[in-house]
Order: structure tokens, then sequence, then C-alpha cells
């Protein structure tokens, strides 16, 4: 695993483009998985929950790992969310994400009638044999109604090399990376986290090592993540205090919100969600285009911002 990933910085969650019919737009994935290699990102991941991968034909997984490796051409690492309920699925995804060229896999736990920590133990390691590229565990209890606890987490690292990284996402955060980080007396990987950056500050002073989320605006969660590299949390706490009025708005439930941003940039030609996701909302519409106005106004969205529009 000399060229794993090394789950340091920023690893933007890619949303999944379709056009009016609901149908793959795969000019738009090319599309953003270059603007992402262009501007620098750390790695992607696609078929995250933002990616709707649970509205996902195995042959449109497919496609896309074909698109995103090929787009990045060596630039990134690709990461691939490849959960299912199955354990067999799970390590059938795992396996075919590996073959098509993912650099590593996100994982969640799945979820059982009675919660069983050694279940999930189970599942993970049975997912992670025979694998040789890493997997990153992902913790989210709002999507997979399983909460694991650290010492299960700590257990995982512990017992499975595979295991390169934790994105964690069961709140409060903050306090969860630094219990996993002063649990791991022995082998020990990068937390990255996710919830659009929610609790982003807080979680880099906390100690993790970066994010792997679907903010549209990976550009920022860059400079907060470089600017506590160099020692100047004043400036990581001034464009988080910026940004987030937009990090709380992206935050309400689906993903329209951020579909809709990544259009506004240029990246996307169509904002749809696939059914039974719901469309955004004319309100929401309204308010997050008077928002964009009062936090970039006159800004050209479809490029890459700059750490003074942000500190502006």
């Amino acid at each position: 695993m000399s060229d794993s990933p090394e789950f340091q910085g920023v690893y933007p969650i890619l949303v999944t483009p379709f056009d009016a019919r609901e149908q793959l737009d795969l000019e738009s994935f090319d599309r953003l998985v270059r603007f992402m290699a262009a501007i620098g990102v750390d790695g992607v991941t696609v078929l995250g929950v933002l990616g709707e991968s649970n509205r996902m034909l195995d042959a449109e997984r497919e496609l896309l790992i074909r698109t995103a490796v090929t787009a990045a051409d060596g630039r990134m690492p690709i990461v691939v969310g490849a959960s299912h309920k199955g354990t067999l699925a799970t390590r059938g995804l795992c396996q075919m994400a590996e073959e098509l060229g993912a650099a590593a896999v996100m994982v969640t736990p799945s979820q059982e009638p009675v919660p069983n920590e050694d279940r999930v133990f189970e599942y993970f390691h049975r997912v992670a044999d025979g694998l040789s590229i890493p997997m990153v565990v992902q913790d989210h209890p709002a999507s997979t109604q399983v909460h694991m606890s650290i010492p299960l987490l700590l257990r995982l690292v512990e017992a499975l090399p595979q295991v390169a990284c934790f994105k964690e996402e069961g709140v409060p955060t903050p306090a969860r990376v630094e219990a996993l980080l002063r649990g791991m007396t022995g082998r020990r990987v990068p937390i990255l986290t996710g919830l659009g950056a929610l609790y982003g500050l807080f979680d880099l002073r906390s100690g993790s090592s970066g994010f792997m989320t679907g903010f549209a605006f990976p550009e920022v969660l860059m400079a907060m993540v470089q600017a506590m590299r160099d020692q100047r949390p004043a400036d990581a706490a001034a464009i988080y205090r910026h940004f987030l009025p937009l990090i709380v708005f992206e935050q309400q439930p689906g993903i329209a919100i951020r579909k809709e941003l990544f259009r506004l940039r240029g990246l996307l030609a169509d904002g749809t969600v696939r059914h039974p996701g719901a469309p955004l909302n004319p309100a929401a519409a309204g308010q997050l285009q008077s928002l964009m106005a009062e936090l970039l106004p006159g800004v050209d969205l479809s490029r890459p911002l700059s750490p003074k529009a942000f500190l502006a």
C-alpha cells in the first residue's frame, strides 16, 4: 500500500450529476472531477451519501468509477463508497472498486435488528479480508442508524490493517475525535470529519486531519486546514465564521441545495436529484441567492476562490 492516500487535508464527497430525466450526466461528472484535481484537493470520494449511492444501479456505479479514475488521471486518489446492507455485497462492491482503479474504499456499518458490536466488527473483518487497498471506516449514525462506540472503532484499527482512516460524523464530532486520538495508543490512523464541515473549526482544534465532506466550496476547507498547519488559528477561525451561514444552510435535509451550488459554479448542467429525493424548494433557492450575494458579492463562482475572498 505504498501509493495509498495519506488521508490528510480535504477529500470532497462528490455529487452524482443527472439530467432532467434522472439519467447519469457523465460529462458533468468528468468536469467536476477535473475541477477538483485542478484546485489541488487531496483526493475525492464518489458514491457516498451525497452521491446518491443508494439510488445507483450496479452498472451506473461502474461507469462513475471509471469516469472518475480516468478524469483524475493519477493527479489525486479516488475513494469509492462501497457500502451495502449485505456483507457479501459490500465486499463485492469493494472488490469492483479496486479492480476499476480506486485508491481506497469507504465503508459504513450495516444495521442489525438487534444492536451487536461483535457483528459489526465481523462485518468489517469479512469485508476487509482479501482487500489490498485501504478502507475508510465511515461513522455516520444519521444515515446508517448504527452507533459505533469508541472502543469498537479502536478495535477495528488495531485488528484490521486495511483500516487507514476514520471518517468521523458521530456527534459530537470534536469530542469523538479527541477520544479516538487518545485511544489509538498502538497503530494510529488519520481522522477526517464530514457533516458539511458544520463543526469544522472545532474538529480541527480537536486534532482532525481535515475533511471528507460535500461542502460545495472545498477551497474554503483547504484554506482552513492550511491555516491550522501554518499555526494561524485566527485565520482559520475567520474563514469559518465568514462561511458558517452557508455551511449551516447547506446542512438542511436532502442534497438539492448542494447540487444547486455546484450548478451555480458551472460544474453541473442540471441540479436534478434522483427520485424520491426532493428537488430544490423555490423558497430555498431564493434564500440561497440572497445568501451568496451577501457572502461573495460579485465573485465569479465558476472560478476557484482565493483565501483573500474568504477573509474579506
